[in-house]
């Protein structure tokens, strides 16, 4: 008998795992129907002995203090900055859009409040921002729009800006600075010894029963426990009785190649060539010495594991109706970025997975006669 059946090894299931069997000292079933855990952070060291991202690069970086000091019981950190390049007619300029972007593409020497005024010229002015390319017009203009965003966003989501929530693209930031980092969070690092690691670490307790290549369904019927956590598809959990909600996939191709490096950083972006976005090469975010380099492409695909949740007014709507159905349960928590059907950062997944912990989970179990946690 298990007090809590936790469907989905990833950052969400780990969290929650480790949390309830650490601190309300119950006993929990881990099950993941893969044969590793760590979700898609999932990280290894492959034949030729480099450290890779078995689903694309993971690039932690939040905000979030209290997530921060979480994931630093499990693990020491290696400071990273994440750096990508856009390669345009065969010339990398920085992305997000910033000074030297603008000055390298139009062969220009701009101050700050040069590319300000640049900007303020060319956006096209939207009363009413309502989806992607609105977002992206209303501050850079048609011509960067196009050069950066629209063929990109057009293969990533397989969807034009225009058919897409003003979030998709409107979220990348537009700098009239040198700054040429991805991300401006306040903690940025990858962890020292890889992500498979920590995850290691964070479910390495007595309470917690680990089972890989589980399938959920056969487990539910055979094993007895009081609550359940899924972090899997919330439409796969009622049997698809709506439909199924929209997910766009990641194919990936890796390389290694004879050379100590090939890229001058660790991402460029292709948005308006090749049928891959970008190629990542992961030697610049371990910071591992070796004398080869791995290289991975990655190719959207509408076939797959499901990643991105597509933001749309039709698939908020099937997952609304998901949402009252789960809603109707009692002692049964969805939770993650398929549980909640919203592309969530890792940082945001574990800020939501300790909220769940701290706030509802205790609440649902005292009455079952657990003690308070300290």
């Amino acid at each position: 008998m298990y007090d809590f059946l936790i469907v989905g090894a990833g950052f969400s299931g780990c969290v929650l795992a480790e949390r309830i069997a650490s601190r309300l000292n119950k006993r929990v079933l881990l099950i993941d129907s893969r044969n590793h855990i760590g979700g898609n952070a999932f990280d290894y060291y492959n034949e030729h002995g480099i450290l890779v991202h078995a689903y694309g690069p993971h690039i932690f970086h939040t905000n979030s203090k209290k997530v921060f000091d979480y994931l630093s019981r499990f693990t020491e950190w290696r400071h990273y900055e994440h750096r990508v390049l856009a390669n345009v007619d065969g010339c990398n300029v920085p992305i997000p859009i910033n000074l030297d972007t603008l000055n390298k593409l139009y062969g220009m020497r701009m101050s700050s409040r040069e590319a300000e005024a640049f900007l303020e010229s060319v956006r096209v002015p939207v009363e009413t921002v309502s989806n992607s390319e609105e977002a992206v017009i209303s501050k850079v203009g048609r011509e960067l729009y196009e050069t950066f965003f629209k063929h990109y966003t057009k293969k990533q989501w397989d969807l034009w800006p225009s058919e897409l929530d003003p979030g998709v693209c409107g979220r990348i930031p537009v700098r009239t600075n040198r700054d040429g980092r991805y991300f401006m969070d306040r903690y940025q690092a990858m962890p020292k010894n890889g992500y498979t690691e920590m995850f290691k670490k964070m479910v390495l307790h007595p309470n917690i029963h680990l089972m890989l290549q589980a399938d959920f369904q056969s487990v539910k019927q055979l094993v007895p426990h009081q609550f359940l956590i899924y972090t899997g598809r919330i439409d796969a959990y009622f049997g698809y009785k709506f439909g199924k909600l929209p997910y766009r996939s990641l194919r990936f191709v890796f390389d290694t190649i004879d050379r100590e490096y090939v890229q001058e950083t660790g991402t460029v972006n292709y948005p308006n060539t090749f049928d891959f976005t970008r190629i990542t090469e992961f030697k610049h975010l371990t910071g591992q010495v070796h004398r080869k380099t791995t290289i991975v492409y990655e190719y959207p695909s509408s076939d797959g594991s499901p990643y991105y949740p597509i933001p749309s007014k039709d698939s908020a709507q099937l997952y609304a109706k998901y949402k009252a159905e789960a809603e109707k349960l009692s002692g049964v928590w969805f939770t993650g970025r398929l549980g909640s059907y919203r592309y969530y950062n890792m940082d945001q997944v574990v800020g939501q997975a300790l909220t769940l912990f701290e706030t509802t989970i205790p609440h649902a179990t005292v009455k079952e006669g657990i003690g308070a946690y300290d």
